[in-house]
């Protein structure tokens, strides 16, 4: 048998070729990449609250302060992933994401039957914690997920989070239109889908996820490109299919039709499985020839054996007097910017202080919209089939803007040193003309606000996980990710609870009062009118301002940072792993020699230098 390129020509693959190749795909890289996709298509049941939230103020009776308390629990569970992250410090990811499965089933499990009755009626501070367990699932699923993915392509680091986070941004499209072909238009039913669907997925790649060693291939971002591809061909088929719903009528189109829209989804969330398979039967080839044209093992004697050098040397136990210092005591004391700081460290910088402050207006601001979808269309007298049509168009616009602001800003950054912190500047301006439309009522200007919203939320989530990745390191990355995270919940109390639930219910009042009527106990308050959300958007556009302000000064303070290489020392590892990775292989299927012979003295080789589809033992018998 022989290799040509990448091609094999002579007899067919035997059996035990097969089976390599199938051990090979299946412990690869982009395997894992695969499965995080999945992961990540069916871990935004948090950005689907406005097509589910009506079920639950009618069916227990709430009002719209009350229903955005619910929300700002969902977002706190959503984003405050500490416990995740600090799990994942000491735990492989297969741990975090069990964990992140059985809260989503719980959680959702029990809004379920709480909203269809099947329990009495819970207090509302049980459905706070029931949202905020089942939210918090997401949390775990981005930290054993897509934090595995940024350690494991740390120079793709903008491509990987725009990818992932995009899927993440279309999984309300996917699982609407799952949950259409499922249960048709029982809008209780998509709360069961939501608790089940995503904990199933976790489940069937648990031992898929896990750290390799950090390993550039030189068309890694060709591959990622591909993935692109595909799911930019989900995000169109999604849109074809809102388009035809909405102009048949979601109420008038066939569950057939709806049947047909999943099974494209679902084909098109498995293609990639194409480009895995085709990259890995090229490392695979590579392989083999790689041993095909290495030479015969030499038969040898060894004639003093305790003079070898030992292949397998195990690190050596750290001093007392080599011990790190006190976390405590370096806090203020920071590195370099780009080098690994603590968690401490991190937390104390000025530069985390900017980026909380910048990002819990603009995504505070962005969620609050997005969460009062359903109610605005309601109070601005859109049609109902709309408010599905209002929650699609987010889903799949929040998918563009994090493809975009991750593989733009990965681009500029490179090729122009363009820093991230600018484009996160430009995104909250950006993002202010959406809650204007809002906020004056603009004639179909909700499916445009919709749009500008959906776009401006998503592509904020890769540029601020980017940025600390990039300003404080990889080392504590599980840890700084979620941290970044709690200024959506801190920005969302604030906007969404604070300010536009109370100015709400205070006009729905108003108008009661009009009409002479008081509110009875246990009846949902409900407004209608520019008036429900006028002022409240007026004040988010000024939050927004505010932050977009402090995200300049970030700007400023990071400009000769951005401008240096900042990938360097990742291409550096990158290339020492390479060649230590080579020495095992090399002594593999090389001879030994003997002491007369000056003996080959391999590099000392740890676990985290084995390939990802090695293991310890083949390491020590090799």
């Amino acid at each position: 048998m022989v290799v040509s390129g990448n091609r094999w020509t002579g007899p067919p693959m035997s059996l035990a070729d097969m089976n390599s190749l199938a051990r090979q795909v299946l412990t690869g890289r982009w395997f894992m990449v695969f499965a995080s996709f999945l992961i990540m298509a069916a871990a935004g049941a948090t950005y689907m609250f406005g097509l589910y939230s009506q079920d639950i103020k009618s069916a227990l009776g709430y009002d719209q302060t009350t229903l955005n308390l619910l929300s700002f629990f969902k977002d706190v569970g959503g984003n405050v992933g500490i416990l995740s992250g600090l799990i994942n410090e000491i735990t492989p990811p297969w741990v975090v994401l069990s964990i992140g499965s059985v809260l989503n089933l719980f959680g959702y499990l029990m809004i379920w039957l709480s909203v269809t009755k099947r329990v009495a009626r819970p207090e509302v501070w049980q459905m706070c914690l029931y949202i905020c367990i089942g939210a918090n699932s997401q949390a775990f699923a981005n930290t054993g997920s897509l934090v595995t993915c940024v350690k494991n392509f740390p120079e793709s680091r903008g491509v990987v989070l725009g990818i992932l986070k995009g899927y993440v941004g279309l999984s309300g499209a996917i699982i609407t239109q799952l949950f259409y072909a499922f249960y048709f238009h029982d809008t209780k039913a998509l709360i069961l889908l939501i608790g089940w669907l995503p904990a199933a997925i976790s489940f069937a790649f648990l031992r898929t996820i896990r750290i390799m060693k950090v390993v550039r291939q030189p068309n890694e971002l060709n591959v990622f490109y591909n993935f692109l591809y595909i799911s930019l061909g989900l995000a169109a088929f999604l849109m074809i299919m809102i388009i035809t719903e909405k102009q048949v009528g979601n109420n008038n189109f066939p569950r057939a039709g709806y049947g047909a829209s999943a099974a494209g989804v679902i084909f098109l969330l498995f293609l990639p499985i194409l480009i895995v398979v085709i990259e890995e039967y090229k490392l695979w080839v590579t392989k083999k020839q790689t041993l095909n044209n290495s030479n015969p093992p030499l038969s040898i004697t060894i004639e003093n054996p305790k003079q070898m050098e030992p292949l397998v040397t195990l690190p050596e136990p750290k001093t007392g007097a080599e011990k790190e210092p006190s976390c405590w005591r370096t806090a203020f004391l920071p590195p370099a910017r780009g080098e690994d700081y603590t968690i401490l460290q991190a937390l104390f910088s000025v530069d985390m202080l900017i980026l909380f402050i910048a990002s819990m207006c603009g995504v505070g601001g962005t969620l609050t919209a997005i969460d009062n979808l359903g109610q605005i269309g309601i109070s601005l007298n859109y049609p109902k089939q709309s408010i599905g049509t209002f929650v699609t168009l987010v889903s799949i616009w929040n998918y563009l803007g994090r493809v975009a602001a991750g593989f733009v800003s990965e681009i500029v950054l490179t090729k122009y040193k363009f820093p991230r912190p600018l484009m996160l500047t430009i995104i909250l301006l950006i993002s202010c003309a959406g809650h204007l439309l809002i906020a004056f009522d603009v004639p179909g200007g909700l499916y445009l606000a919709s749009v500008i919203i959906g776009f401006c939320f998503g592509a904020q989530w890769p540029l601020l996980f980017a940025i600390i990745s990039e300003l404080f390191g990889l080392k504590y990355y599980s840890t700084l990710y979620n941290f970044g995270s709690v200024a959506s919940p801190v920005g969302l109390y604030i906007l969404n609870v604070r300010v536009t639930g109370h100015l709400y219910d205070r006009e729905a009042l108003r108008q009661l009062a009009a009409r002479g009527l008081t509110r009875k106990h246990g009846e949902s308050l409900d407004c209608s009118g520019e008036k429900c959300f006028q002022l409240a958007f007026f004040i988010i556009t000024a939050a927004t301002l505010f932050g977009t302000l402090f995200s300049l000064i970030l700007v400023l303070r990071t400009k000769k940072f951005y401008k240096s290489d900042i990938y360097r020392k990742f291409r550096e590892e990158a290339k020492a792993a390479e060649k230590e990775m080579a020495v095992p292989t090399a002594v593999g299927s090389s001879a030994l020699v003997a002491s007369s012979v000056e003996p080959v003295k391999p590099e000392k080789v740890g676990r985290e230098q084995l390939d990802s589809s090695g293991s310890w033992n083949e390491a020590v018998a090799a």
